[in-house]
């Protein structure tokens, strides 16, 4: 009877631990699949955005689209194209030359792109604001929606067109006003030329005039002082009398 009983007790702890066992499998199995799925997670990265430097955003294109007033980054810094030229020799690659000027420190420098080459155009970001006045070498310039004033340092490429009252949009980077982008025509009033020629149409000739902003531009004969032109601040041209 006691041999019986102890086989009974044996095949009970044997069972138990059998059973054990089982539970143990399966609480690793479920550990290991939990720990591949975190794993899963952890190695799932997630899309990758690219962010604005300098509150730029970065638009692919190549050197065979350039345009004057373009802004791109070179090394990483925003320059504006001033001119650009199309190169093709007789023997050799195509490439193009390149006039450019540094929004941050306002130094121009030539560099030469091979035709065809990879560049990041910098779209900055813009705001409306109005010119107010000038202080001194200072252009003052008001935000339309806050009316903060910002100051920023003469640049003949715009200070030559800007008159009080005019609204212009600016260009930020990294949160500072760096550059102004005037309107692609603006009317002004001619200050300073020599008498019109009576007779003389558009298409007679031309002669220096002065215009009340300071520029000098190139106008048909016939404009005397006091006529309202069209300019085209991007190549200083005249393009029609308003008045």
């Amino acid at each position: 009877r006691d041999n019986a009983w102890v086989n009974r007790t044996r095949k009970m702890a044997s069972a138990m631990m059998s059973l054990n066992m089982a539970k143990g499998v399966a609480h690793n199995m479920s550990a290991s699949r939990s720990l591949r799925g975190s794993a899963s997670l952890r190695l799932t990265a997630p899309k990758r955005t690219i962010a604005a430097r300098g509150r730029l955003q970065v638009v692919n294109l190549s050197s065979n689209d350039l345009k004057n007033g373009m802004s791109i980054l070179v090394d990483g810094t925003p320059y504006r194209v001033i001119e650009f030229l199309h190169v093709k020799p007789g023997k050799g690659s195509a490439f193009v030359r390149s006039k450019l000027k540094n929004y941050l420190t306002g130094n121009s420098v030539e560099k030469t792109f091979r035709a065809g080459e990879k560049l990041e155009q910098a779209d900055m970001e813009k705001s409306a604001m109005q010119y107010t006045y000038k202080d001194g070498d200072d252009y003052v310039l008001m935000d339309m929606q806050t009316y903060e004033e910002t100051r920023l340092m003469e640049d003949e490429s715009w200070a030559k067109y800007l008159k009080e009252g005019m609204e212009v949009d600016v260009l930020q980077f990294e949160g500072k006003v760096i550059d102004v982008q005037l309107p692609l025509t603006v009317t002004l009033a001619v200050a300073d030329t020599d008498p019109g020629e009576k007779g003389n149409t558009a298409q007679g000739g031309s002669k220096p005039a002065t215009l009340e902003t300071g520029a000098v531009i190139q106008v048909p004969l016939f404009i005397n002082i006091g006529d309202m032109i069209d300019v085209d601040t991007r190549d200083n041209k005249y393009l029609k009398r308003t008045g």
